[in-house]
């Protein structure tokens, strides 16, 4: 569950109750402070509610204190001079959004490596039956990421869909925390890339993010997605973009993964005899 509080005046969240949970332990949070979630009818101190109760039972509390919860509700309510309904302000997942900028982004990156790999001269056939290769051939652009969001704070799919990595505070990953980062969408993520393997990380990344509100890698580091409105030419240049990225893949692979899908389905192989997709030719 989310929940929003109030420290100095200032309204924090959404913020997952296990990490409240961690600042209570580390005394960051006291009991008075101001809490809200959706459903909730006002703000209200984390020790009077249900799922903290545990964390600030000590017997002999007096009611000296109690009232003191009330004036502190009380100056909190009046300094957030808001009412107790969903903050118009609060992260959004942007699920849709950053899936097809994340695979734009490999898809790009994968046209240039199968047309680096051609230029090369080298044989497609083998590289795409080298398990290694394709295992790890993802692993150099998460490198090339890590550099353009800690530069940038975008890459070219986040940028045509308005997305930016920041920190709480605004401010750009340094390079060690883009790094992190990208390490942890590499391996927790996609999957590195791999097959069934990427799917299932992909299935528990959409489920882990609806709860909580934000990738795990974003969680860990305390980075967020700074999301702005998305317009239809950003819209229409994505689409051309990937478009484009996977074309610039088929001229490499084309013939070579419908032969492999062929042995398995009879009926690819009789539609690319009829109609064989044009592709570059192999280099000497």
């Amino acid at each position: 569950m989310d929940f929003w509080i109030i420290v100095n005046g200032a309204k924090q969240g959404p913020i997952p109750d296990y990490e409240l949970r961690g600042r209570i332990a580390r005394g960051e949070l006291d009991g008075t402070t101001p809490a809200w979630h959706q459903g909730l009818a006002a703000w209200t101190p984390l020790r009077e509610l249900a799922l903290f109760e545990r964390e600030f039972h000590t017997p002999g509390i007096d009611d000296a204190a109690s009232s003191g919860n009330a004036a502190t509700i009380a100056r909190a309510d009046e300094a957030a001079d808001v009412p107790p309904v969903l903050p118009s302000d609060t992260p959004k997942p942007y699920l849709a959004r950053r899936f097809w900028a994340r695979w734009l982004d490999l898809h790009l990156y994968a046209g240039c490596w199968w047309l680096a790999i051609w230029a090369a001269g080298q044989d497609v056939r083998a590289v795409l039956a080298d398990p290694w290769l394709i295992l790890l051939h993802y692993v150099p652009w998460f490198a090339v990421e890590a550099v353009l969001i800690h530069r940038f704070g975008t890459t070219p799919g986040k940028w045509l869909l308005r997305l930016r990595v920041v920190n709480a505070d605004g401010s750009r990953l340094t390079l060690a925390e883009s790094v992190r980062r990208c390490t942890r969408v590499l391996f927790l993520g996609i999957g590195m890339g791999w097959g069934f393997v990427s799917l299932i990380c992909q299935l528990l990344a959409l489920f882990s993010t609806r709860r909580a509100g934000s990738s795990l890698w974003d969680l860990a580091g305390g980075h967020h997605i700074d999301a702005q409105p998305l317009r239809a030419p950003r819209i229409l240049g994505f689409a051309a973009a990937f478009v484009f990225a996977l074309q610039l893949q088929m001229i490499v692979i084309a013939p070579y993964a419908m032969e492999s899908a062929a042995k398995q389905f009879p009926w690819i192989r009789d539609m690319t005899e009829r109609n064989p997709p044009w592709h570059l030719p192999p280099r000497k």
